[in-house]
């Protein structure tokens, strides 16, 4: 695990796929923020769709 990565991740990648007439969410990876403004992103899938929805993380409980 390198530097960047060691730290909480700005936004979670997902994947969202609809069953039952529901939205679920299913998340694929996550995102940190480099000193250039840009985004490193790491993927452990890849949607079926191409689409892929970055949220910023939950606030643990």
């Amino acid at each position: 695990m390198n530097k960047e990565t060691a730290k909480r991740p700005e936004l979670i990648a997902y994947t969202v796929t609809e069953s039952g007439g529901e939205n679920r969410y299913h998340r694929i990876g996550a995102a940190w923020q480099n000193s250039k403004g840009g985004y490193k992103i790491r993927l452990h899938a890849l949607p079926l769709d191409g689409d892929i929805l970055l949220l910023p993380p939950k606030d643990p409980a």
